[in-house]
């Protein structure tokens, strides 16, 4: 068992296991970069990324700085443009969707925009980019994020990426695809999923070194708990070891 790691890397470590092989993902700037990269030389060599300027299918040998990076066009399957990108999402050829956020509510809505009240907020962010197309339109949604209680809130201030709204049934009544939305939440104490019939966020698996009240006394709304909640594996030696000097090697984010 590896035990000398940085929370980052078991964050990415956690993300890249939810990445199948075979499957399309829609890759943000940062630790999902890193993530797809792990996972394709790990356990998904035929992982197709999806970046928002408009590479598709690139093979991640050296990372890129952010998702306009000549890089995320490596190998490419296509070359095309964000309009490519978010119609071929729309058309429902994207699986899965990685984002980040300021705030999370119990339905999986995202914060990327402001911080209080929007006329005079306390801190403006910086807004949806792809991420509204995203959380709208691939078939899962996963979310990667810090986990603590200005993080978890009830409400968040802003919608910019709808989860469930409201709760079941909400989604479809805003016009958005049936059977899409929020899949899991990884963080830097545990990984939630969504019940099925309440659409409310719920934990099911923590990370080393962590109980279930570390989990609930950081999250500011009602987490529901699974019946049986488990413990993610640490980084195993070999994700270390390809994260650190494969992936990452010029230490650009870990």
């Amino acid at each position: 068992m590896t035990t000398d790691y940085k929370p980052n890397e078991l964050l990415i470590c956690l993300a890249s296991r939810l990445m199948q092989d075979n499957t399309t993902a829609f890759i943000g700037t940062g630790i999902p970069m890193l993530a797809a990269s792990l996972a394709q030389k790990v356990h998904a060599p035929n992982l197709i990324t999806i970046f928002e300027f408009g590479g598709t299918g690139a093979i991640l040998e050296k990372l890129p700085l952010a998702v306009g990076d000549m890089r995320t066009y490596n190998r490419a399957l296509h070359a095309g443009g964000i309009c490519d990108i978010m119609e071929s999402a729309q058309r429902g050829f994207v699986e899965y969707g990685f984002l980040g956020g300021a705030q999370i509510d119990c339905y999986g809505n995202l914060n990327s925009t402001v911080i209080g009240n929007q006329e005079k907020p306390k801190v403006r962010l910086p807004g949806s980019g792809g991420g509204n197309d995203v959380g709208s339109l691939c078939w899962r949604t996963i979310m990667i994020m810090p986990h603590d209680t200005k993080r978890f809130v009830e409400n968040v201030d802003f919608i910019t990426t709808p989860g469930f709204l409201t709760g079941p049934g909400s989604r479809e009544e805003a016009g958005l695809p049936d059977n899409t939305g929020p899949y899991r939440v990884v963080t830097s104490l545990g990984v939630m999923d969504f019940e099925e019939k309440s659409k409310r966020m719920r934990l099911i698996s923590v990370n080393p070194g962590v109980t279930v009240d570390d989990v609930i006394k950081n999250t500011g709304f009602e987490l529901l708990v699974a019946d049986n909640v488990t413990e993610n594996d640490p980084p195993s030696a070999k994700e270390l070891r390809i994260l650190r000097e494969e992936v990452d090697k010029d230490k650009l984010y870990i």
